[in-house]
């Protein structure tokens, strides 16, 4: 976490954009490595934007690992830039922050979100609003999609879980949940043998006519189904 501040901080003033995300990219699947977690793919990240990602949430850790698969900008709750080290690291690699509280400044971040998408950034969004214990996917709060339909841009659902690679089964050692600290959530990381992490990308849509509140509800049954799918094949850890 360390050396990605220094790159941030010293290196990317440097860099071209394309440079930047090749480092992120890196640095991604290198902490993934350092944290002992393994990293299963299942479908097709995208390559370049316009695109929005919308995955369910477990764990601070998505945000490495969503970062391992493509490079992305994310939408985040505004808490996440108080966090130690990662608020630092989130805000180098671009993030947006929203006020949940405010719908004024949800519509800041959609506007910013659809001039982003209109210059063909990938950005991620988890429309849950917070973290969830790895059981059914919470309802979705459908604002942020509005993004997407006022930039004419694709969507792809992403599904999201943590597996025991002995065991085979949904695992929780990374849940960042209720009263859980962070650091409490890192160190149970560090702790955990053969944990991996399995990440699947649905096809690219568009809204199709379909209003946010009807894409939200279509986008949280498609992610409930994947996961489903990913839970009942118990899929072992694949570097």
């Amino acid at each position: 976490m360390l050396w990605g501040m220094a790159q941030i901080t010293f290196l990317f003033p440097r860099l071209s954009r394309q440079q930047r995300n090749t480092r992120v990219l890196a640095w991604a699947r290198t902490l993934l490595q350092r944290l002992g977690v393994g990293l299963d793919v299942i479908g097709s990240p995208p390559q370049s934007g316009p695109m929005l990602l919308a995955s369910n949430h477990i764990s601070w850790l998505d945000i490495v690992v969503l970062l391992a698969t493509c490079h992305c900008r994310f939408v985040s709750k505004a808490d996440v830039r108080r966090w130690p080290l990662i608020g630092a690291l989130a805000s180098g690699a671009g993030t947006l922050y929203v006020e949940r509280a405010s719908r004024r400044d949800a519509l800041r971040v959609v506007h910013h979100m659809t001039q982003a998408l209109g210059e063909g950034d990938i950005l991620a969004i988890f429309p849950e609003g917070t973290t969830g214990d790895g059981g059914p996917v919470l309802p979705f709060h459908a604002n942020l999609l509005q993004a997407a339909i006022s930039a004419r841009a694709p969507l792809q659902a992403v599904a999201l879980q943590f597996f025991d690679g002995q065991a085979g089964t949904p695992s929780r050692a990374a849940s960042y949940l209720g009263d859980e600290s962070l650091l409490g959530s890192i160190w149970r990381t560090l702790c955990a043998r053969e944990l991996c992490a399995v990440v699947a990308f649905g096809k690219a849509q568009l809204a199709g006519g379909r209003d946010r509140r009807t894409w939200g509800r279509d986008l949280r049954a498609e992610i409930e189904a994947m996961r489903s799918g990913l839970r009942s094949a118990e899929r072992p850890v694949r570097g």
